[in-house]
């Protein structure tokens, strides 16, 4: 089960995670309004979760209720690529 980035990343795009992914599946431009998880790459190590300063990564299975369908956003940026 991957990692999500879910609402509280919007405007804010801090980057930290991006920094201890050993991965690299962490993305978003400049043009982004938040940074994306591909979750067919990410292997839920959670080194990402503690580097978020507004606490914006979940596993994919306790993204909270009010932002389930980050799930599915984080998913689809990726489809468009």
């Amino acid at each position: 089960m991957a990692f999500v980035i879910a609402e509280p990343c919007i405007g804010v795009k801090d980057k930290s995670c991006v920094a201890v992914c050993p991965v690299d599946c962490i993305h978003g431009t400049d043009e982004d309004e938040m940074l994306y998880i591909q979750p067919d790459e990410c292997i839920d190590c959670g080194a990402c979760v503690a580097e978020c300063p507004v606490s914006a990564i979940f596993p994919a299975d306790e993204v909270p209720a009010q932002w389930k369908s980050f799930i599915q956003k984080n998913a689809d940026y990726f489809k468009k690529k």
